[in-house]
């Protein structure tokens, strides 16, 4: 018991030399007969005297060593991670959130990156979270963010792109430098969406669509790459001309606002007049097709009034003269004043005096 209180925990004298057996003390790692020789030093304290009886001992030291060696193949990935197994530091499979196994250090080990974590990169600017700026300052970066349109002209744009890890295996070990690839990809597909759009909708309301279309574009660059990464937004912060001609921009975007005013208000002015000139050409119309239908009705009304003449005429032609006749004169002289005098009166008239003429000249 003497000899076993003077070793040290790893089994070897206290004074650093060697035991007959070869170990020594110091930073070189344990071989497989060191490790014997330490579990033989740990079951030892398990049996009187301090000494095995035979080799079963070992070999039921050898078994729980190993089973807590397999034991320790144990582990567990968070619901926000994913864990990401490798063999002899080479990348074989990713594993889902839960309680999962792989084989024991050192044949395998685990990585478990956050793949929840939503990532930013902005492009063409510097925020304090990025720069460590005073509150709430902002620099520009040119260089990332004058971009040339589809029409000849230079903008000044400036956007955020927002990703996660999708796959952390590929994200892990297919690129060396995520956040320099999704800086490049992302700048690439919006210098590329600029350069086929015009000015004039990046500033006002193509925004939405340039936003989507750079989305698309970084993501295909990314898969390509089988990076394992999954963008979720592409944001732009700034959109405006540059700082040396902004001034005349305003003022061409403040004419055509005026532009488009006058337009609206002309258009506002058709609407009002041309319905109403629609309306009276209508009522016009309405009018001479109720005209036209008075004069074929009163024509027509005629017509068989003459006709039903003409029929009574041939039937009774005398008489039917005298009533023509006598209706034609009762016309004729209706509003003419007149004395009838019979026809066998002769000399004997006694003279008239005409006192309705008389009467009108009074009046």
């Amino acid at each position: 018991m003497s000899d076993f209180k003077n070793q040290s925990p790893w089994g070897s004298p206290p004074g650093g030399g060697g035991n007959g057996n070869g170990f020594r003390r110091g930073p070189t790692p344990p071989n497989v007969d060191e490790l014997i020789r330490k579990i033989q030093e740990s079951i030892k304290k398990f049996f009187p005297g301090g000494k095995a009886s035979g080799g079963k001992p070992l070999i039921f030291g050898l078994i729980a060593i190993l089973i807590i060696w397999a034991l320790s193949g144990l582990y567990r990935v968070l619901p926000d991670e994913q864990g990401v197994v490798l063999r002899f530091g080479k990348f074989v499979k990713t594993t889902q959130p839960g309680l999962n196994y792989h084989i024991p250090y050192p044949v395998e080990s685990v990585l478990t990156p956050k793949v929840t974590k939503v990532n930013r990169m902005d492009i063409g600017f510097r925020s304090e979270r990025d720069s460590g700026f005073t509150s709430g300052a902002v620099a520009d970066v040119p260089e990332e963010s004058l971009m040339l349109t589809g029409d000849e002209n230079i903008v000044n744009i400036d956007f955020s792109v927002f990703w996660v890890i999708k796959d952390a295996g590929n994200f892990l070990f297919k690129i060396q430098d995520p956040q320099g690839t999704v800086k490049a990809a992302a700048e690439t597909a919006m210098r590329e969406v600029i350069a086929r759009s015009k000015i004039q909708p990046i500033l006002t309301e193509g925004r939405s669509k340039i936003e989507i279309d750079t989305q698309e574009i970084i993501q295909n660059i990314l898969d390509e790459y089988n990076s394992g990464i999954q963008i979720t937004q592409v944001q732009t912060q700034k959109a405006d001309p540059p700082d040396q001609v902004i001034d005349a921009f305003r003022d061409v975007q403040a004419a055509r606002a005026d532009m488009e005013r006058s337009k609206n208000e002309a258009q506002a002015y058709a609407n009002d007049v041309i319905p109403r000139a629609r309306g009276e050409a209508q009522k016009i119309l309405q009018a001479a097709e109720a005209y036209k239908k008075e004069v074929v009705a009163k024509a027509e009304g005629e017509a068989s009034r003459f006709l039903a003449i003409f029929n009574e005429y041939k039937n009774a032609k005398e008489v039917t003269q005298e009533r023509m006749y006598l209706e034609t004169m009762e016309k004729v002289l209706a509003d003419i004043d007149k004395v009838i005098i019979e026809k066998n009166a002769g000399s004997g008239v006694v003279p008239y005096l005409p006192l309705p003429e008389l009467k009108k000249k009074t009046n």
